[in-house]
């Protein structure tokens, strides 16, 4: 890191020495520059199409004239810190989920830096703010026809938050410069899938959109990662105007605390908890790693579908997705390490299939954000204004609310799962399930507040996966419902109930018999097995049909608004697959 760091600041210091503002560079309206702007969806550089694009741009226009990319990445004020919060009060992004964002972004400045580039760090400005400033400083006031042509390219993103991030930026560009949106992010492209424009004909549930695309498109290769061109990106002598070196000394990048983080959010993030079921790093580097790791050197890959529902340890499911969620690991390049593995170790199964099955109902839940749009916020999901909206206004109890949040409803798998969340940033694919229809279809409340919620806690947290999972949990998307019976899914999932007395230590003694219904044992029982209900351990939470009535089988065997100008069922401001077969689809 201190090799990093001296080297980083060897190119702005030398730069800056060599160049002392813009009167040294020559400008013309024929000097172009692009902003490559990197977002919190692609933090990579291998398999990056916005990326390939800028360089595109930049082989084409060299040519012509003198054309440079400045590659930056902005840590909005209005998603980091304390002060950063939701329309239901919960903050925007929790510091375990800063520490990994900005452990990613160091990570991608190191490797730019390796390919001979760099990467400009804003903190405490908006990105249009920052880029305001930028062009400002690289601009002439009194000789205009002598300012340079600007473009800035960024991944597509498709709902309201990280659409208008874009407007913003196009707002402050002189009128002849453009954002150039480029799509990624999706194991298949968008141009390539068979549901007409603006996915119009995109079917409303998993299934029939997963057969027709596995029958009628191809996964793309992965695009190669730029390595002469990235060379290219600062001006040829090695000079960055002085105007960019207060964001590429070491001292710019921000720790937590200029992020807006108090004490006790930073102590938070730098608190590993021993449960977990491993440490995550952000970054490319660690991203992957962690895929040569589970799939060639530990060889888990073949047996993924037998242990993907396993709830404890580093390795019963491929835990890519914080990676995933960052843009830290293509989804194209999983896939084609998956086929990879096929052809080398000569094994093709169900589970090699898999992996690449969950990245296909990633894929989804973006497709399915572009057709419906912020739609997915609203209380009645898809349903708004068509005939199966529901009529009845979903419950807000904050007391109800809080004993789920807090992981005390009485219900251990419930709870184990909710304070693993809390205490690490990960939940596994079973729990979300199982939290999501106790909260949506048990206790019948807002679904709204726990995406909120997940939102918030989450490392692995996307806008797409996140918010589309629970839309469909609630039963919103218009397809099959599924609740899930608790106990049933306790004893299928957790038959000897290590995994609740792994997180829930008050219940360490109660016996198997018990343990995933701690409300039938009698007073003398709670006594000898060292928990008093209502004091040690909860009582169970009152719901509104019982948890033993809905069904437990596995749905995946069956054949703001986000902060965002949320309102209740009925249209008021709340206060702050075809079935819910995942609460986000990345955490795998």
């Amino acid at each position: 890191v201190a090799a990093f760091y001296l080297s980083l600041f060897m190119i702005a210091s030398t730069s800056v020495k060599k160049v002392r503002g813009l009167a040294t560079m020559t400008t013309s309206p024929n000097t172009k520059i692009i902003l490559h702007w990197f977002r919190h969806g692609d933090l990579r550089l291998h398999d990056n199409p916005a990326l390939v694009h800028s360089c595109k741009k930049l082989s084409a226009a060299s040519k012509q004239s003198d054309t440079y990319v400045i590659p930056f990445f902005c840590f909005d004020p209005k998603a980091f810190g304390n002060d950063a919060k939701s329309d239901f009060g919960n903050l925007k992004c929790g510091p375990r989920r800063a520490k990994f964002i900005t452990e990613a972004v160091k990570d991608l400045q190191q490797n730019l830096v390796k390919k001979g580039s760099g990467l400009l760090v804003s903190h405490g400005q908006e990105p249009h703010e920052f880029v305001s400033k930028l062009v400002k400083d690289l601009s002439s006031e009194s000789n205009p026809s002598q300012n340079p042509q600007w473009t800035i390219v960024c991944q597509e993103e498709v709902l309201k938050e990280e659409t208008e991030a874009v407007r913003s930026m196009q707002s402050i560009l002189p009128p002849s410069a453009k954002v150039q949106t480029v799509w990624g992010s999706t194991m298949y492209e968008l141009e390539d899938l068979p549901f007409g424009e603006a996915l119009g004909d995109l079917p409303n549930t998993f299934t029939p959109f997963r057969n027709k695309v596995e029958k009628k498109c191809e996964i793309s290769p992965p695009l190669p990662t730029p390595s002469k061109e990235l060379k290219a990106f600062f001006p040829s002598d090695g000079t960055l105007l002085k105007s960019m070196e207060q964001y590429m000394k070491p001292e710019a990048f921000p720790s937590l605390k200029q992020l807006g983080y108090n004490e006790a959010s930073v102590k938070e993030a730098s608190t590993v908890d021993p449960r977990g079921v491993m440490e995550f790093i952000g970054g490319e580097t660690a991203a992957l790693a962690r895929v040569e790791d589970y799939i060639f050197t530990k060889d888990r890959l073949k047996i993924y579908f037998d242990t993907r529902n396993g709830m404890l340890g580093a390795d019963y499911s491929t835990k890519f997705s914080p990676w995933l969620a960052f843009g830290c690991v293509s989804p194209r390049w999983i896939a084609k390490e998956c086929r990879r593995y096929e052809q080398e170790r000569g094994i093709q199964n169900k589970s090699t299939y898999w992996v690449v099955f969950e990245l296909l109902w990633r894929d989804y839940c973006k497709f399915f954000c572009l057709k419906h749009g912020n739609r997915v916020f609203y209380p009645n999901g898809i349903l708004s204004g068509t005939q199966q909206q529901p009529q009845t206004p979903w419950k807000v109890y904050q007391p109800v609310l809080d004993c789920w949040k807090e992981g005390k409803t009485g219900y251990p798998l419930v709870d184990a799962n909710m304070r693993e969340m809390r205490a690490t940033g990960f939940m596994s694919n079973r729990g979300r399930q199982n939290v999501c229809s106790f909260l949506c279809l048990d206790l019948q409340q807002d679904w709204r507040h726990g995406g909120d919620f997940f939102e918030t806690h989450l490392l692995d947290y996307d806008v797409y996966s996140n918010w589309y999972n629970w839309c469909a949990g609630a039963g919103m998307t218009g397809g099959r419902v599924n609740r899930f019976n608790i106990v049933k899914q306790s004893k299928d999932y957790d038959q000897h109930g290590d995994y609740v007395r792994h997180w829930l230590p008050e219940l360490k003694d109660v016996p198997n018999q018990f343990i995933h219904e701690p409300w039938k044992m009698s007073q003398f029982q709670q006594r000898e097995f060292g928990v008093s209900l209502g004091v040690d351990y909860p009582h169970r939470i009152q719901t509104a049909a019982p948890p033993s009535g809905g069904r437990g089988d596995d749905p995946s065997n069956q054949k703001r608004n986000r902060g965002r100008g949320r309102t209740n069922r009925q249209g008021n401001t709340g206060n702050k697959g075809e079935s819910s077969r995942k609460t986000n689809s990345n955490n795998r």
